[in-house]
């Protein structure tokens, strides 16, 4: 009952809730992680066990990949980065010829996450409110300039005034320019959800982004608010969506309106805060994948105004040759 975290990369703590979790539960097995660079993956070294892995474009990937699980007994793989989700998700099939489970929503479902227009006409048929997306002929400053397929923040600009643009704004189709919605009016929050293998919201942690670092929450508050309700009616089942996914929203700080803005169908680089709050989506995993246990609700598990303040530690590598 092994399991796997692939492009580890950074991600420590989510590597540390897996074992913690699994070991309660099968104390001999084992959390692997996989990294194209694993020798300088602190989470490769976190883990029970690493291995190297093709970078995703390379050809042979898949079948290293599925190699690799066999070769250590991994049955459950869990993705963290969005270039892999949609390769993993469809080559599914030929993981389940291996009795190999991808921890993945459906192909469909994630091409909608992945292209932020799709995204939008998503909440749209959910009636949530979204910025409004201009022409670049016809726009209203200040405004919000981002990919339509971006992720980690790149490429995004504030526009103010008309010498902030420059061609290259123009210029590059994949650039959408929105509606800026003010941080100064609205907080933004990161909300954690937990979807069962029947595609049902079971649990929801809205994570106030107090400061962000490369894309990634730095300093970050649980809100058992409005937005609990909010989603839970509107986003209660959907088609295709499966385990953990982080959904950002803005919500206004005094007339409570609220924007939709992205889905990723992933664990966000934040949810170690919604796992300390109490939301353990590891143990979930386990029990409706391992165990085939039915997940109840779970909307009132955690802690509310739980803070987390994050900060830089040392995984150090005892005789590292390169």
């Amino acid at each position: 009952m092994n399991i796997l975290v692939t492009s580890a990369g950074r991600r420590v703590s989510l590597v540390r809730a897996f074992q913690k979790e699994l070991k309660y539960l099968y104390p001999t097995a084992k959390v692997f992680a996989a990294d194209a660079n694993p020798k300088e993956s602190a989470a490769c070294h976190a883990a029970d066990s690493f291995f190297l892995v093709p970078r995703l474009s390379e050809d042979n990937y898949i079948e290293h990949l599925i190699a690799k699980c066999k070769e250590h007994h991994i049955k459950l793989i869990i993705p963290t980065i969005d270039t892999e989700l949609l390769l993993l998700a469809k080559e599914e099939d030929k993981f389940i010829k291996n009795n190999i489970t991808v921890l993945i929503s459906s192909a469909s479902f994630i091409q909608k996450c992945r292209d932020k227009r799709s995204i939008h006409d998503f909440f749209k048929s959910k009636k949530i409110n979204i910025a409004e997306e201009y022409s670049k002929t016809d726009y209203k400053l200040p405004l919000f300039i981002k990919p339509y397929d971006g992720s980690r923040s790149i490429d995004t600009y504030l526009i103010n005034t008309k010498e902030d643009f420059t061609d290259y704004h123009f210029e590059n189709d994949k650039l959408m320019f929105l509606e800026y919605v003010d941080h100064k009016l609205h907080d933004e929050f990161t909300c954690d959800l937990y979807y069962d293998k029947k595609n049902t919201l079971k649990c929801i942690v809205p994570r106030k982004r107090v400061e962000v670092r490369d894309g990634e929450v730095n300093k970050g508050v649980t809100a058992n608010n409005e937005l609990v309700s909010y989603i839970k009616e509107r986003l209660n089942h959907i088609d295709g969506a499966i385990g953990c996914l982080t959904a950002q929203f803005f919500l206004h700080k005094t007339n409570g309106s609220i924007y939709g803005i992205e889905i990723n169908p992933r664990f966000g680089g934040g949810y170690p805060l919604s796992y300390l709050a109490g939301a353990n989506f590891p143990k979930w995993i386990i029990q409706e994948y391992f165990q085939d246990i039915k997940i109840e609700e779970n909307f009132n598990c955690w802690e509310d105004q739980l803070m987390m303040l994050r900060y830089d530690d040392e995984i150090l590598v005892h005789g590292y040759k390169g």
